[in-house]
């Protein structure tokens, strides 16, 4: 396993010690959670950097870093909604369009694959990650420090750049449909 790949495994170990944090209930429990978040977060940026800079992309770590980042954001955004952390309506349809984004993606990938088609991220789904990241890191960093004040700036902000990568998930996830039709179709590449 290269080192790419290695950084993107500690993203997957993050994961569980991320949920474990996150719902044991201690002083700025949500602040350790969003360091934790953020410490994940960053492993998809220098993953990607070290794959591309030494020349080390493999269809394995295309696979795993995919996978990884659904699994990292899918569970922070159902932690969200368990804890009724966004706005209860909102939320959860919200969580729900990216559940939605990411299942059919994952299913496009799958498709793709028996054909001998390996789907990396594109651009736009790497803003929408970027912009999901940010926000769960802004939201855990509001609910950490001001409790469960849902007026304060912070935690608005968080909701805009939350709303943003919502906008980005569907316009990422048309995308791919579109860019990927021949594959959707049954037209080989």
């Amino acid at each position: 396993m290269n080192l790419p790949n290695k950084i993107t495994t500690i993203r997957l170990i993050l994961i569980p010690i991320f949920i474990a944090v996150f719902y044991i209930d201690f002083s700025y429990h949500y602040l350790v959670a969003a360091g934790v978040f953020a410490m994940a977060a960053f492993t998809d940026f220098l993953d990607g950097y070290f794959a591309r800079k030494y020349n080390m992309v493999t269809d394995l770590g295309k696979f795993l870093d995919a996978n990884a980042d659904k699994v990292l954001v899918l569970a922070a955004v159902v932690l969200f909604v368990d804890a009724h952390l966004l706005p209860y309506i909102w939320g959860g349809v919200a969580v729900s369009i990216i559940i939605a984004r990411e299942i059919m993606i994952s299913c496009l990938r799958m498709i793709a694959a028996t054909k001998g088609i390996v789907m990396a991220a594109d651009k736009l789904g790497k803003i929408k990650t970027f912009l999901q990241d940010v926000s769960i890191c802004v939201l855990l960093g509001a609910f950490g420090i001001f409790g469960n004040d849902y007026s304060n700036v912070m935690y608005i902000i968080g909701i805009v750049i939350f709303g943003l990568s919502v906008v980005m998930t569907v316009v990422s996830g048309i995308n791919y449909l579109v860019v990927n039709r021949k594959a959707l179709s049954g037209v080989s590449k």
